[in-house]
């Protein structure tokens, strides 16, 4: 394919990736335009961006996620080139068809190879013809929980089942029981339909106690494929990472051949240009098993970065583009981890928690990087993901990097709303993980299994009135953002303001932990999308009474004692704020 050069690229996404993007464009050159939800108006990357364009709307489907008010803005603003970051429509062949039948450049991989790979069956076909090594799994979507259950006769429990068209661990529950396969059949359908539009499931033999490695990767269009770095990804909580690492430790050398081998076989056999992931298993045993493609970058891309100097950003511009990759697989430098920092309570089972960012302390010093999206007085909405900002430590070797993450995380601070910082202190000196003392026994369910959480739930930090706070007040003018800050008595007496944050020793949870008395609350601002009980039904405590899904994350919310439910406030499809009262439950 013959070399382009982008000349203008607007960047379909939001938060940290594309304030990710815009800077390897401006390192290469190129000028940017972003788009913005009414909710994302002030944030970093709509004022990053040479220009800044509103979606018109709040949610996801009326903003990132709709693909006719995307190339209209594209349209208008003369870009060559769209990249769609990592999630929303990263992985959608359809948008990916749209952009290119616009005449514009695509910054991924073809149509055809996000439709092979991104369906999950049939990159297992994929994997099955190449040779790589898989766990048993159903060859097509299965249509029903009895189908579920035909397949746990035969291979046993646990099984996961998984969203066909899923990613981001969203759409995969892992049944352990055979009671449960029902309620989590429906749980993952309902979840991919609401994440992905589709809700085909399949099934495979879910590994007990794996470790979660991957492979980071790039293919041009000319048939060469690199493996840029292993990493390891098992620190997850609900499926969805927490931590990962570059290269991946603790892997002897026929696992990281097998890894790269398997790798390059199955996305040269699907024609794939661009960055993307191969996903794999490896059981306790030492087994290796093959997971799934992501067509797209990673979110723990930066880790592959700081171990190989290449900048995957600017390489995926270039392949774009009809650059070829003229090199081979890099050598592998140092060792690099990265803490996702997400607005969630990890003192409540990892609740994500929207809320208004008050303060952020970022930390500094030798192998410290910081990738963010937000920035004081921001506002995290319960409309998109939790994560607000991730940060990558390097050093010469995995000691190294964590004796200089153990400092960093001391350093940071976010007021406002809770975060998942104080896990990530305790998990750099938890020998399991740092492999002090004995071998590193971390595990994809290792937190909801053998981690003991002693956190106690985040206890809010106070407003106070302030008459001469600032307000940042910004507006779109012919595609420029500009802000203007004014003191909060020219605005008026209708908006409230926070005062500089105060550091608070007590962990005393607040009335919006779901629970006072025999009330329940909503925990979180979120949606209702699915409500088991009915005025008046007698529960159990553990019971499940209804599931809320905030941050693209389910939430179920169970009874905390036995009783009758009595006034009942909600339905599916009911959206809440935090504090809502949903029910109570009565002698």
């Amino acid at each position: 394919m013959e070399q382009r050069s982008i000349q203008k690229l607007l960047i379909a996404n939001r938060g940290e990736i594309a304030v990710r993007i815009i800077r390897a464009a401006h390192d290469s050159g190129i000028p940017t335009v972003a788009i913005y939800s009414e909710g994302d108006r002030n944030s970093p990357h709509a004022l990053m961006a040479d220009e800044a364009h509103s979606l018109v709307g709040m949610t996801a489907a009326e903003s990132y996620l709709n693909i006719e008010k995307i190339i209209r803005i594209a349209q208008k603003t003369g870009v060559d080139a769209i990249h769609p970051g990592y999630g929303f429509l990263a992985e959608n062949a359809d948008f990916a068809r749209a952009v290119i039948d616009a005449g514009m450049i695509w910054v991924g991989p073809s149509p055809e190879a996000i439709e092979v790979l991104g369906d999950k069956i049939s990159a297992r076909h994929i994997a099955e013809k190449v040779g790589a090594p898989l766990a048993p799994g159903t060859k097509n979507p299965v249509k029903n929980a009895d189908e579920v259950l035909q397949f746990v006769a035969e291979h046993g429990l646990p099984v996961a089942i998984k969203a066909a068209y899923g990613g981001g661990g969203r759409g995969i529950k892992v049944a352990r029981e055979g009671d449960d396969v029902a309620e989590l059949f429906e749980s993952a359908t309902r979840e991919a339909v609401q994440a992905f539009g589709r809700g085909e499931c399949f099934v495979e033999k879910y590994l007990d106690k794996p470790r979660h490695v991957e492979t980071q990767c790039l293919a041009d269009q000319a048939g060469n494929v690199v493996v840029i770095s292993t990493r390891d990804c098992s620190v997850q909580r609900r499926h969805q990472k927490l931590v990962e690492e570059a290269p991946a430790p603790f892997l002897d050398k026929s696992q990281v051949d097998a890894l790269y081998e398997a790798s390059k076989k199955i996305l040269k056999e699907a024609n794939y240009a661009g960055a993307g992931t191969c996903e794999f298993l490896i059981g306790a045993d030492g087994t290796i098993s093959f997971l799934e493609v992501n067509t797209r970058l990673q979110v723990e891309h930066p880790v592959s970065e700081e171990v190989t100097s290449i900048d995957l950003v600017r390489e995926q511009l270039r392949i774009a583009a009809g650059g070829t990759i003229d090199y081979q697989d890099p050598e592998i430098k140092g060792h690099s981890l990265e803490f996702r920092i997400n607005g969630e309570d990890p003192g409540r089972d990892f609740m994500p928690t929207p809320g208004k960012i008050q303060s952020i302390h970022q930390p500094s010093g030798p192998g410290i990087r910081f990738d963010s999206g937000v920035k004081a007085g921001d506002t995290v909405s319960g409309n998109f993901d939790s994560m607000l900002a991730k940060l990558i430590i390097t050093g010469d070797s995995r000691d190294q990097a964590l004796e200089r993450a153990r400092r960093a995380l001391d350093e940071i601070q976010v007021h406002g709303i809770p975060t998942v910082i104080p896990f990530h202190r305790l998990l750099v000196n938890q020998p399991e993980f740092t492999a002090e003392g004995q071998p590193f026994s971390v595990f994809t369910r290792w937190v909801e299994t053998k981690w003991k959480n002693e956190i106690e739930p985040w206890s809010g930090i106070a407003e106070l009135d302030q008459q001469d706070s600032m307000q940042t007040v910004t507006a779109e003018v012919d595609g420029q953002l500009v802000s203007v800050s004014l003191p909060s008595r020219i605005l008026g007496e209708g908006v409230k303001y926070s005062s500089p944050p105060r550091r608070k020793q007590s962990h005393r949870q607040t009335s919006h932990s779901g629970i006072k008395g025999d009330v329940v609350f909503a925990p979180m601002q979120s949606n209702v999308v699915k409500v088991v009980v009915s005025e008046g039904d007698h529960v159990n405590e553990g019971d499940l009474l209804l599931v809320l899904e905030a941050m693209k994350m389910e939430q179920p919310v169970t009874a905390h004692r036995s009783g009758r439910v009595t006034d009942l406030k909600v339905e599916t499809g009911t959206t809440l704020s935090a504090g809502t009262k949903i029910l109570s439950i009565a002698d």
